[in-house]
């Protein structure tokens, strides 16, 4: 396990080097100069050379990224904005402030919206799934299968807009959408990501139910299965024990992808409901050019999937005993 762990390890770190160069090289694709951003609407051309200086754009774009880079490990000086302590993602182009921060101070809304609305909808499409596998061909099934149907080709955007009219403007059933912070008060904390939560949620238990189903439908018929049964065993020892573990492996391996997209920045889902969390910063960094924001952000997401994809192989192995980490 642990040369497993340090062989992925390493290979994630040459993956999130490899994102943040590419994303550093495409960001002087855009015909456009971040320093203006800086400098502001009286810029005279020798504050604009400061600018350019204070930013370390004033360089080749390989010292650029070597100068970002190093600072990760060291921080960073940018002259007359200040200092950037280590790991420094860079300073914002936009707002003068160091990118760790401005993440930092965003990211536990969306860590309150990705884990909420996970829990819910994996609660919510595993359950399902399995009534649809075991119920295979009767009604439950049917209704199950249906509803994924409908709720897998709606979009977070109009189904986000109804429930907010309905549910909140016209019958006043759930509160505005917003952030609390969980240690200032948990009731509002919930009360206020509720709606965001249920409209996330059920656009992607659609998904886990059809998943899920699927999977049992198939494990029900394994050999090992139809041993256990041969066995004597009770239904439920053979369904839990057996069916159901192995029928585990697949989910685990799309939910650790769908929580490290959710924490990565949910940006349709924050716009909609005016949450201010990682895909709202992320939007508007690349509308305005803040390439130092921008590779913060890609960072960020890019390390939550390797970071997510290594636990799931991890826990693979645990889940299915039929599976073993070379």
């Amino acid at each position: 396990m642990l040369r497993f762990l340090v062989r992925r390890t390493f290979g994630a770190l040459v993956i999130l080097l490899v994102i943040s160069a590419v994303t550093f090289w495409l960001f002087y694709a855009i015909p456009r100069d971040p320093a203006m951003m800086s400098c502001g609407k009286n810029c005279t051309p020798d504050m604009l050379k400061q600018v350019r200086h204070n930013l370390g754009i004033d360089h080749p774009i390989p010292v650029q990224y070597w100068y970002w880079l190093k600072g990760i490990f060291v921080g960073r000086s940018y002259g007359d904005f200040g200092e950037c302590s280590a790991p420094c993602l860079g300073y914002s182009f936009a707002n003068r402030e160091p990118v760790l921060g401005t993440i930092m101070d965003r990211l536990p809304t969306t860590l309150s919206l990705a884990f909420g609305s996970a829990v819910v909808f994996l609660i919510f499409g595993v359950g399902a799934g399995m009534i649809a596998a075991v119920k295979q061909g009767k009604w439950q099934d049917k209704v199950a299968s249906s509803a994924s149907l409908v709720a897998s080709s709606m979009q977070i955007y109009f189904v986000g807009y109804i429930a907010m009219y309905f549910l909140v403007a016209k019958l006043g059933i759930l509160d505005n959408p917003s952030y609390t912070p969980l240690t200032d008060n948990p009731a509002e904390w919930a009360s206020g990501l509720l709606l965001p939560w249920l409209v996330l949620a059920l656009i992607w238990t659609a998904n886990y139910t059809r998943m899920t189903r699927s999977q049992m439908v198939e494990t029900l018929t394994e050999d090992y299965v139809r041993t256990a049964r041969a066995k004597g065993l009770s239904r439920r020892t053979v369904f839990f024990r057996f069916a159901w573990r192995g029928a585990m492996g697949p989910i685990v391996t799309i939910f650790g992808i769908d929580l490290a997209t959710l924490i990565g920045g949910a940006i349709i889902t924050e716009t909609v409901f005016s949450l201010q969390g990682v895909g709202q910063l992320a939007l508007k960094s690349v509308e305005q050019s803040d390439l130092p924001m921008v590779l913060g952000v890609t960072l960020l997401s890019a390390g939550a999937i390797v970071v997510f994809n290594i636990i799931v192989d991890a826990v693979y192995a645990s889940i299915d005993p039929r599976i073993r980490l070379a």
